[in-house]
């Protein structure tokens, strides 16, 4: 089992859960995150004053499932994701120990 998380641009999140639902892909999660540059704050402007921005506002998208569909996985994000500029993200794949589903106590790949 593994835990894929990807950190993605928020205006590219349609286009990746498109690709993963080609892939008949089910249990995502997905949520806002905000995280530091690489090169530190960058400017924005807002009513016409200029002001230094630590954050960015990102995705974070989780899959949970088996090694054998991860690849697959990590691809589609991939390629869905790009844009082909600075900032589009990145894309994490752990091992996963354990899996419990709550209502039922199945464990392992029965879980997910």
């Amino acid at each position: 089992m593994v835990k894929v998380q990807a950190i993605i641009r928020e205006e590219r999140l349609d286009a990746v859960i498109e690709r993963l639902t080609l892939l008949h892909v089910r249990g995502l999660t997905v949520g806002p995150v905000r995280g530091a540059v690489r090169s530190g704050s960058h400017r924005a402007f807002f009513r016409g004053g200029a002001y230094d921005v630590p954050f960015v506002s990102k995705v974070q998208v989780e899959w949970y499932g088996t090694d054998e569909d991860a690849d697959a996985i990590v691809r589609a994000i991939v390629r869905s994701g790009a844009t082909g500029v600075a900032g589009d993200g990145n894309v994490f794949v752990q091992p996963l120990e354990q899996a419990i589903r709550i209502r039922t106590g199945e464990r392992g790949n029965d879980a997910l």
